[in-house]
């Protein structure tokens, strides 16, 4: 029996805004899926890319870093992904996205994968930048003096993509076409004793035997072990090792990181000339006008607050028709499935629970996808990291790091990816301080009761004729919440988590347009798991409080209501058969209620001098049908027996025109999730 053939992996790397996810996305298309890597709760895309000569190959997207460098485990995973250290599998080949208008400062994290030993292919992205920057690029030039293949693409257009499966697909077939050596080699006597010291204790695991392999961690490990780093797997005799080397040098008078970066940059600014011609530009950017604004400490803060403005608005307002529409795809379902199954605990228990249950997570994916959406665009267009840049005055002054608020800005959508964003920060102090903060922020589960709360308790109006009240509770709401964070990461931060403050060292990319199939499909992905993990948890918690309301149940009392109802046939009147028909099922929802575990369990933490018990007592006097004709009128009115009015006619009323949301437990008609 033939022995199935291995499936290639190629690594795809590249620092923090070059356009990699894009690139990703374009070559894999839909055929992706997010994964942890081992170890840590890093998330990485794999996905599928078609060459060819080679076949399925299986593309890997790396986390963005500007070197192979380290101090955190999530750092680490950066050269355990390239040069494949366990537990990740080492890669058959790296892609190394650059920035064309970035190139020299791209260009050291090309040295240190070429030095890996790997075989590798360059892609020049946003090619198409350059004539705007005065730049031009010579690519035989650079291809010549790296000795991999380099190709000139823009992932945004798709131009150059298929130059660049093609080199792609020549090196997987002929890797020596990528593995020229080392193009920097150390040139004091000094540091070579100092590599090859510590060469000789790196762990025969990394090296595999390889002696270029075995040149490039070592020189990693000279840049990235000390006495505070976080990283896993390294020896003792490794630590001893490095330590050594570092005392000896500064007692000669020299600093081993400082000999190994400025040699690399000296050998990128050497042949700069030969690849890179730079014309000064006759006038400014227009990155650099629209920063005269979006960084300027007043007028930038201010456009940051109106930007947020529009987006809570748009979250209140624009998500408003799909709710709508979902609340009205589910009313009519339930009122279907009402009517076709008998009536009894079946017809109860899937149209009370299964799909009011499934309702409740549905109804709330428009708000949550708006806000991804919105971060999406910010992320992508560049504007996201203007924020960071604006904000660092004010989180150094409370003792954050100014790229905290990235993560604590990404907490609006979900406090979990937040977290996981802190891996960019370099010290533990830092990472540990913005995640005790991020879960203050306001994250996406709480925007659906924000929004039901605004609605509940204020009409639809406006200050100054066009100020719309409730965009402005909501942006409050959200203010709050972060000037809370704020504050507790100054207590923090001068009491539990004390250290030094250190700058902020961030690229600020020039301004462009969002690549829409990246934002989209990013949209998607988060909404997908938003719908997936906490929609099974909330249609489980729906169906067990189902339960709880329902049982034990007592079949006099069902009896008697049926009676009453059908002694409504004798009624000619159709708006007092309507009206009876609701105050009867609101008197039956009360009675089992009254009846059920959930009341008994009540009762049993509630005792009966609790403060909240005027308040039940309060909201049970309000349960009185109201007349269904005070929104009736509504286009929006259901057609049904219960004179129910939807959370739609509620909020544009102001009031609760219909009975209280208190018969969810018997035999309600419409939706539960639409009552605030």
């Amino acid at each position: 029996m033939a022995k199935p053939t291995r499936v290639k992996r190629v690594a795809l790397a590249g620092n923090p805004n070059t356009g990699k996810t894009t690139l990703f996305n374009r070559l894999t298309g839909s055929d992706a899926k997010v994964g942890n890597y081992p170890g840590v709760t890093v998330e990485h895309q794999e996905g599928r890319l078609e060459l060819p000569l080679s076949g399925g190959v299986l593309l890997v997207d790396v986390p963005g870093t500007y070197s192979l460098s380290a101090r955190s485990a999530e750092e680490q995973i950066a050269i355990q992904a390239i040069a494949g250290l366990s537990p990740i599998e080492r890669p058959d080949a790296v892609l190394v996205v650059v920035d064309a208008t970035q190139l020299t400062r791209n260009l050291y994290l090309v040295l240190q994968v070429i030095e890996t030993g790997l075989p590798v292919v360059v892609a020049i992205n946003m090619i198409d930048m350059l004539a705007v920057r005065g730049l031009s690029i010579d690519t035989p030039t650079l291809a010549r003096l790296l000795g991999v293949p380099v190709v000139a693409i823009s992932s945004q257009s798709g131009r150059g993509l298929d130059e660049l499966r093609a080199a792609l697909d020549f090196l997987l077939r002929d890797p020596s076409r990528g593995t020229p050596g080392p193009r920097w080699l150390p040139e004091s006597p000094e540091l070579e004793h100092d590599v090859n010291a510590v060469a000789a204790a790196i762990p025969a695991a990394w090296h595999c035997d390889e002696a270029q392999r075995r040149r490039a961690l070592a020189l990693w490990a000279l840049l990235s072990l000390d006495e505070h780093d976080e990283l896993r797997g390294a020896s003792p005799e490794l630590r001893g090792v490095v330590a050594a080397r570092r005392k000896l040098a500064a007692a000669e008078g020299r600093e081993i990181e400082a000999e190994i970066i400025q040699g690399r940059y000296s050998w990128i600014d050497r042949h700069a000339a030969q690849f890179l011609v730079e014309r000064p530009p006759t006038r400014p950017s227009t990155t650099d006008r629209v920063d005269r604004v979006l960084l300027h400490p007043a007028l930038g803060f201010s456009a940051f607050l109106l930007a947020m403005a529009l987006v809570f608005q748009a979250l209140f307002s624009g998500a408003d028709p799909a709710i709508g529409l979902i609340e009205s795809l589910f009313g009519w379902v339930q009122g279907w499935v009402r009517e076709l199954l008998p009536a009894g605990l079946l017809n109860e228990f899937v149209c009370n629970a299964l799909i009011e249950g499934v309702g409740s997570v549905v109804v709330f994916l428009p708000q949550i996808a708006l806000l991804f959406l919105f971060i999406g665009v910010m992320e992508d267009s560049g504007y996201m990291a203007r924020v960071a840049m604006l904000m660092d005055r004010l989180m150094k002054a409370v003792g954050l790091h100014g790229r905290a608020f990235v993560p604590m800005l990404s907490g609006y959508a979900c406090a979990v990816p937040a977290i996981l964003a802190t891996r960019t920060m370099e010290r533990r102090r830092d990472r540990m301080l913005t995640m005790m903060v991020i879960p203050l922020m306001t994250c996406s589960a709480r925007l659906p009761v924000y929004t039901l709360i605004i609605a509940a308790l204020f009409p639809a109006s406006q200050i100054l004729g066009f100020l719309p009240v409730q965009g402005l509770l909501m942006v409050g709401m959200y203010l709050f919440s972060t000037v809370t964070a704020l504050v507790c990461a100054a207590v923090l931060g001068r009491t539990l988590f004390k250290g030094p403050k250190v700058p902020l060292l961030l690229e600020l990319p020039p301004y462009r347009m969002p690549h829409w199939p990246s934002v989209l499909r990013m949209v998607w992905q988060r909404s997908r798991l938003f719908l997936t993990q906490a929609g099974g948890v909330i249609l489980g918690i729906t169906c067990g409080m189902w339960a709880l309301l329902s049982f034990p149940r007592d079949p006099a009392v069902l009896a008697r209501f049926e009676a009453e109802r059908a002694a409504l046939v004798a009624e000619v009147d159709p708006a007092r058969r309507e009206s009876r028909a609701a105050e009867i099922e609101v008197a039956e929802a009360g009675e089992l209620l009254r009846t059920s575990l959930g009341a008994a369990s009540a009762a049993a933490w509630s005792p009966p001098s609790s403060p909240w018990a005027s308040i039940g007592r309060s909201a049970s006097a309000c349960s009185a049908p109201s007349p269904p004709a005070r929104c009736s009128s509504a286009p929006w009115a259901w057609s049904t027996a219960s004179a129910r009015t939807p959370r739609r006619n509620r909020r544009r009323c102001g009031r609760n025109c219909g009975p209280s949301a208190t018969g969810t437990a018997g035999r309600s008609t419409r939706p539960w999730w639409g009552s605030p």
